[in-house]
C-alpha cells in the first residue's frame, strides 16, 4: 500500500476550532504553532505524514524541511493561496500517495474529491486527534497497570 499523506489547510481548520480560533485573534504565529503541535500526535503516531499549508506574503512558496521524520509546513506565496498549493500537490501526487486533504472550503473539498483524493473536514479531524489521544491514554493506563520485573537490572 502506498504511504498516505494528510494535508492540511492550516487556516481553515485554525478558523474552524474555537480556542485556535480565538489564539489566533491575539497570536497568530502562536495559534499556528499549536496545531502544528496537535497534529504532531497525528504524524507521530499514525501510517500518515502530515503536510500543513498555510497562506503565505513572501515571493515565492517556502517549505520548512521537516527535521528527522517531522510535519512538514509550507507557506504559500503572496501570489498564490494555500488552496491553490493543496490542489497543486494533490493532483501531482495523488496517483502515487493516498491523499486527504483537511478543509472547511467546500469548494476545495469538492475539487480534492475530482482529483481522487480524499477530504475531512475540521470537526473530523478534532474528533480523530482526540480519539488518538484517548488510545495513547489508555495504552498508558495498561502500561502503568503492569508489575515491574522483580529481578535487579544486570550490573
Amino acid at each position: 500500500m502506498p504511504p498516505a499523506y494528510l494535508i492540511v489547510d492550516g487556516h481553515s481548520v485554525i478558523f474552524a476550532w474555537e480556542d485556535l480560533r480565538e489564539l489566533h485573534a491575539r497570536h497568530p504565529a502562536r495559534a499556528r504553532e499549536e496545531l502544528c503541535v496537535r497534529l504532531r500526535l497525528l504524524h507521530d503516531t499514525g501510517a500518515e505524514r502530515v503536510v500543513v499549508v498555510f497562506d503565505g506574503q513572501g515571493k515565492r512558496v517556502s517549505a520548512e524541511k521537516p527535521t528527522g521524520d517531522d510535519i512538514q509546513v509550507i507557506y504559500s506565496d503572496s501570489r498564490r493561496t494555500a488552496d491553490s498549493v493543496i490542489e497543486r500537490l494533490t493532483a501531482r501526487y495523488v496517483g502515487d500517495f493516498k491523499i486527504t486533504v483537511v478543509t472547511a472550503d467546500r469548494l476545495e473539498q469538492i475539487t480534492v474529491s475530482t482529483f481522487g483524493g480524499y477530504f475531512l473536514r475540521p470537526e473530523e479531524l478534532l474528533r480523530r486527534l482526540r480519539a488518538r489521544e484517548e488510545e495513547i491514554r489508555r495504552s498508558l493506563e495498561k502500561m502503568r497497570a503492569r508489575p515491574l520485573p522483580r529481578r535487579p537490572f544486570p550490573s
